[in-house]
């Protein structure tokens, strides 16, 4: 796998969208980088059978982007099932990165092309500027989550 793309830590933005997205790619970035150089095998497996694996913290990730931006905004499924928090063997890395990359880039898209106080489709007094800041807090919470799990595999250190 490629070495992962490093976001540069955020600065401050008079563009609000912007300094939210910025943060909240910076974020994504931290998750991906703790998946960089794992085996397959690690990716998928829970340290003293507590924590999630990092496949599943990336996969769960990329399902709260769905459900927030696709059914939350969009009006789409908010389907949810234990299964995204441990993916089967057949998801490699390489595909969990792809996926949370381009899961990244819709949510961007999304959040560009809508004011940051439109509504939710499905909760009152949501708006779409909560929304990007729940995925933010999400994204670092699950972040900090990956640090532990890679240290705990084989030492590596976070940011």
């Amino acid at each position: 796998m490629e070495k992962p793309h490093d976001f540069a830590f955020p600065v401050d933005n008079d563009d609000e969208r912007e300094l939210l997205l910025n943060w909240l790619g910076y974020l994504r970035g931290a998750v991906v980088r703790n998946l960089h150089g794992v085996s397959e095998q690690d990716a998928h497996r829970r340290p003293d059978g507590k924590l999630l694996p990092l496949a599943g913290i990336a996969n769960h990730l990329i399902g709260v982007e769905r459900r927030w931006i696709d059914g939350g905004m969009l009006g789409g499924s908010i389907y949810r099932g234990e299964e995204e928090f441990f993916p089967g063997s057949e998801t490699t890395v390489r595909a969990l990165v792809a996926a949370y990359r381009e899961r990244g880039a819709k949510t961007d898209e999304v959040v560009r092309s809508h004011p940051l106080d439109t509504p939710n489709t499905r909760q009152a007094g949501v708006t779409l500027r909560w929304v990007l800041l729940h995925l933010i807090n999400e994204t670092a919470r699950h972040a900090g989550h990956a640090d532990a799990v890679r240290e705990l595999i084989d030492g590596a250190t976070g940011e």
